[in-house]
C-alpha cells in the first residue's frame, strides 16, 4: 500500500500579488508527483482552498488537477477544514466530492445524542477511511465529544482516520494559544492518524495511537512561515514508512539581523553583505530586523535600493519584517485607561510632531482625519476592490491636503 498525505494547501491564500499564485503552483507540484510515485489514493486533511469560495482561476486549476488524479485511477480522500466552510455551512469539498473528484469522509449519523461515523473503503487496497470535519475555534470539539469511538475501534482491518484539529499533547510551545483537543478526542487502534490544521511538520506515536502525523502546510502561508519552513511538503506513505516529500516552488534566503546600536546606513551594508558574490535566481528573500537603532529612524533606511539589488541578482521576491525594529527618536506612549476615544486622543496627542513630515498641530489633524476615514465601512453592494479603491482615495486626499 502506497498512499499520499496532504495538508493545509491554502489554494489563494496570499494578498501578495507576486505569491498569489505560490500555492496553486505548490498542488500542481504535489498531483505531479502523486501521479509519478503511483500512489493508490492520496489524502488531503482540510483547507485545500484558504476560502470557501476561491477564486475562479485557482479553483479551475485544482479541478483539472483532480481531474488529473481520478484519471489516473488515484482516489482522493478528503475532510473539510476549517478554511473550507462558509458562513451557510456549506464547503467546496462537498462540490467536489458530488462531482466524483473526491470523497468527502467526514460522513456519519447521530443516533440518541452520539456521533456515527461511517468508513470509506479505498476499492484497490482495502484501506479503511473515516474523518472528522474541522471548524474554525475549534468548534468541532463537541462533534468529538458525542463520538461513538466503540464503532470505530472495534473495526477490523487497515484503517485511517483524517482530521483537521490541534493536539495539545503535540502542540509545539509556539502555538499554546492556538485552540486544541486532547489526543484521547481520537478513536485508538488506528493505523495512521492523517492531521492537518496544524503548520508544523510532526509525526508522533502515542500509546493506543501508533502514527499521528502532521505534514504542514504544502506551500508556507505567512512570512514567519516562509522564514521558518522555507518550503512546503507532504508525507509519502509505502508499506508503513513515511517519508517527506519537500515541494520546492522558490528557494528562500532568510536574512536576520539585530540592528541594536546601529545607524540606517550600518544596516543598509550589513543586509548588502548577504548578498555580495550570491545569486538570487527565482529566489524568496526574507528580511527580519530588529533592535533600537542608535541614530535615525527605521523610515531612514532605504530599502527600496536595498531591495533592488536583490532584484538584480535575480530575486523572485523580497519582502521584510521591521515590526521589533524601533528608534530613539520615539519615545514608548503611555496612557492610563479610558475610552477608545480618550486614549486615540492621548496617543495623538502625545504622538504628534515626532514624525518630522509635519508640525504637530498638522498632523493631529490629518491623523484624526485619516483615522475616520479608515474606519469606514463598505457600502450596500459594493464590493471588496471598490471598497478599497475608495479608502485609499480617501486617504490619499487628506495626506495631499497636508503636504
Amino acid at each position: 500500500m502506497k498512499f499520499a498525505h496532504i495538508a493545509d494547501c491554502h489554494v489563494g491564500s496570499w494578498r501578495e500579488p507576486k505569491l498569489r499564485e505560490s500555492s496553486t503552483k505548490a498542488f500542481v507540484k504535489a498531483v505531479d508527483k502523486c501521479i509519478e510515485e503511483k500512489v493508490d489514493f492520496v489524502l488531503i486533511s482540510g483547507d485545500l482552498f484558504n476560502t470557501s469560495f476561491p477564486p475562479v482561476d485557482n479553483l479551475r486549476i485544482v479541478v483539472k488537477k483532480l481531474k488529473q488524479l481520478k484519471d489516473t485511477n488515484i482516489p482522493v480522500y478528503i475532510v473539510a477544514g476549517s478554511h473550507d466552510f462558509s458562513s451557510s455551512g456549506k464547503t467546496m469539498v462537498d462540490v467536489l466530492d458530488s462531482a466524483g473528484l473526491a470523497f468527502n469522509v467526514a460522513r456519519g449519523k447521530v443516533e440518541e445524542g452520539k456521533l456515527f461515523l461511517n468508513f470509506t473503503v479505498d476499492e484497490k487496497t482495502g484501506a479503511k477511511i473515516a474523518g472528522m470535519i474541522g471548524k474554525k475555534g475549534g468548534l468541532e470539539k463537541s462533534y468529538y465529544e458525542s463520538l461513538d469511538r466503540s464503532s470505530l475501534e472495534k473495526e477490523e482491518g487497515y484503517k485511517i482516520f483524517m482530521f483537521h484539529t490541534a493536539l495539545t499533547e503535540l502542540k509545539p510551545k509556539e502555538l499554546d494559544k492556538m485552540d486544541s483537543a486532547p489526543v484521547s478526542f481520537l478513536p485508538k487502534g488506528f493505523d495512521y492518524y492523517a492531521g492537518g490544521h496544524v503548520h508544523v511538520i510532526d509525526k508522533a506515536s502515542l500509546e493506543g495511537y501508533k502514527a499521528i502525523v502532521f505534514p504542514g502546510p504544502l506551500f508556507p502561508n505567512s512570512f514567519s512561515e516562509i522564514e521558518k519552513l522555507q518550503n512546503g511538503g507532504f508525507y509519502i506513505v509505502e508499506d508503513e514508512k513515511m517519508r517527506y516529500e519537500p515541494i520546492v516552488v522558490h528557494p528562500v534566503m532568510s536574512i536576520s539581523l539585530d540592528c541594536k546600536n546601529k545607524n540606517p546606513e550600518d544596516v543598509e551594508q550589513e543586509i548588502l553583505k548577504e548578498a555580495k558574490g550570491k545569486e538570487f535566481l527565482n529566489t524568496i528573500v526574507t528580511m527580519r530586523l530588529w533592535g533600537q537603532l542608535k541614530t535615525g529612524r527605521p523610515s531612514d533606511i532605504n530599502f527600496k535600493d536595498v531591495f533592488k539589488k536583490f532584484y538584480d541578482k535575480g530575486a523572485f521576491f523580497v519582502m521584510k519584517n521591521t515590526n521589533k525594529l524601533t528608534s530613539k527618536e520615539f519615545e514608548e506612549v503611555k496612557v492610563e485607561t479610558g475610552s477608545v476615544e480618550e486614549i486615540e486622543e492621548r496617543l495623538i496627542n502625545e504622538n504628534a510632531g515626532q514624525s518630522g513630515a509635519f508640525n504637530a498641530e498638522e498632523e493631529k489633524k490629518i491623523l484624526k482625519e485619516l483615522m475616520k476615514a479608515l474606519s469606514a465601512e463598505k457600502n450596500e453592494g459594493e464590493n471588496n476592490a471598490d471598497f478599497e479603491r475608495r479608502i485609499k482615495k480617501e486617504a490619499d486626499s487628506i495626506l495631499n491636503r497636508g503636504m
